[in-house]
C-alpha cells in the first residue's frame, strides 16, 4: 500500500462518517482526516494536506462536547494539526482551548504533554519548560518527547536533535500506526515548534517522514 492508496481509504472513511453524522462519528472523521492530511504531506501536496488537517482539528474540537472530561487526545490532536496545516491563527485558538481545559495541572501526563504543546505554540516557553519537566519525571511518558518538549522550551538546539533522532527511531520500531498511515508525525510537530522557537534543527531523513 502507498501513500496514494492511504489517502483513497481515509478518504472514503472520511466520507462514509460524515454521511451519517452523529457524536459518535466525529472522532472517528477527525482521524480519517488527520490520516488522509499525513497521506497528503507524504506525497508532497502540502495545500490539499492543510486542507484535511484543519478539517482533523474541527471534528476533534466539535467531538470534546460528548466526549469524557479527560479525552486529552482530542486537544493533543487539534494543536498538533494545525500545526502540520500552516495555520497560525487557528494554531493558537486550538492551543488557548486547550489550556482553557486545565491541561497544565492535569494529573494524567498526556493531559500535561497537551499543555507543553499549547504553551510552546503559543510561544510562553517558560510555562511550557516547567511543564515539560513533569514529563521528563513522569517513567510513564515517551521519555524522547518529554526530552524534545523540555530541549525545545530551553532553546537546546543539540538536545532538540538528538531527541529527535529518538522520538523517530521509536516510529520505525512501530509495528502500529493511526490509521494504519505510516509517518511519523510527532518528529514533524515537534520540528514545527522547534523552527517557532528560532531553532534549526537538523534535517532528518526516513521513509516516515515527507522528503
Amino acid at each position: 500500500m502507498g501513500f496514494e492508496e492511504d489517502f483513497d481509504r481515509e478518504r472514503a472513511r472520511y466520507e462514509d462518517g460524515m454521511a451519517r453524522p452523529s457524536p459518535e462519528q466525529l472522532v472517528r472523521v477527525g482521524n480519517a482526516a488527520y490520516g488522509a492530511g499525513l497521506a497528503l504531506l507524504m506525497l508532497g501536496r502540502r495545500e490539499e494536506a492543510a486542507g484535511w488537517l484543519e478539517r482533523a482539528a474541527l471534528r476533534w474540537r466539535e467531538s470534546w462536547e460528548h466526549a469524557t472530561p479527560t479525552s486529552w487526545g482530542r486537544p493533543i490532536g487539534a494543536v498538533k494539526a494545525s500545526l502540520l496545516a500552516g495555520s497560525d491563527g487557528d494554531t493558537s485558538a486550538y492551543a488557548e482551548w486547550a489550556l482553557e481545559l486545565g491541561t497544565a495541572a492535569a494529573e494524567s501526563p498526556i493531559g500535561r504533554y497537551a499543555a507543553a504543546l499549547a504553551l510552546l505554540a503559543l510561544d510562553r516557553a517558560e510555562e511550557a519548560a516547567a511543564v515539560s519537566a513533569t514529563l521528563v519525571a513522569d517513567e510513564g511518558f515517551p521519555p524522547a518527547v518529554a526530552d524534545a518538549l523540555a530541549a525545545i522550551a530551553a532553546s537546546d538546539a543539540a538536545g532538540v536533535d538528538g531527541a529527535l533522532e529518538r522520538v523517530l527511531a521509536s516510529f520505525e520500531e512501530r509495528q502500529e500506526y493511526l490509521e494504519d498511515v505510516a509517518v511519523a508525525d510527532t518528529v514533524l510537530v515537534l520540528r514545527l515548534l522547534a523552527l517557532r522557537r528560532g531553532l534549526t534543527p537538523s534535517v532528518l531523513h526516513s521513509a516516515l517522514l515527507p522528503a
